[in-house]
């Protein structure tokens, strides 16, 4: 069985916070939801503000990052080169779940590192099925990257 985890969500909508709290926590697999508002929130939880902040012990580091394209203050393609420039944030996954599904922004995502680029569904009981199975590929199939970044793991 998988571990409960941390998840780092970044979102300014309210409902939408809501949705995803509830969607996450009914896994079973998340115990820690961190929430920021906006971009600078994001990089201050995960030690990258302000700049040469130092991010927290591998071990407190979340296991995914799920990151809106369109913040306050710093947008999320802006929030997502930084995760995947610093050392120690860049081997996170970070899922953009946005209700933009602009090519520019599609295309800046990836460019930028993101391990997935997901239009949030409109339709509440969608928009949960969509969470649900971005909670269980992320947090439950997928194999996380090891502990300490380059290492390679203990195999």
């Amino acid at each position: 069985m998988t571990p409960r985890q941390r998840v780092l969500l970044v979102e300014d909508n309210a409902a939408d916070v809501e949705f995803m709290l509830e969607s996450l926590h009914g896994l079973g697999l998340v115990h820690d939801v961190a929430v920021a508002r906006d971009g600078v929130e994001a990089l201050r939880a995960l030690g990258l503000e302000p700049v040469g902040g130092e991010p927290p012990a591998a071990d407190r580091l979340p296991r995914l990052v799920i990151l809106d394209v369109k913040l306050p203050r710093l947008d999320g393609l802006e929030v997502l080169a930084r995760i995947k420039r610093h050392p120690a944030t860049r081997e996170i996954p970070v899922v953009m779940f946005t209700s933009s599904n602009l090519r520019r922004d599609v295309a800046l995502g990836y460019h930028n590192g993101a391990n997935s680029y997901v239009q949030k569904p409109v339709e509440f009981a969608r928009f949960r099925e969509v969470v649900r199975q971005l909670g269980q590929y992320w947090l439950s199939l997928n194999e996380p990257p090891p502990i300490e970044p380059g290492t390679g793991g203990d195999a």
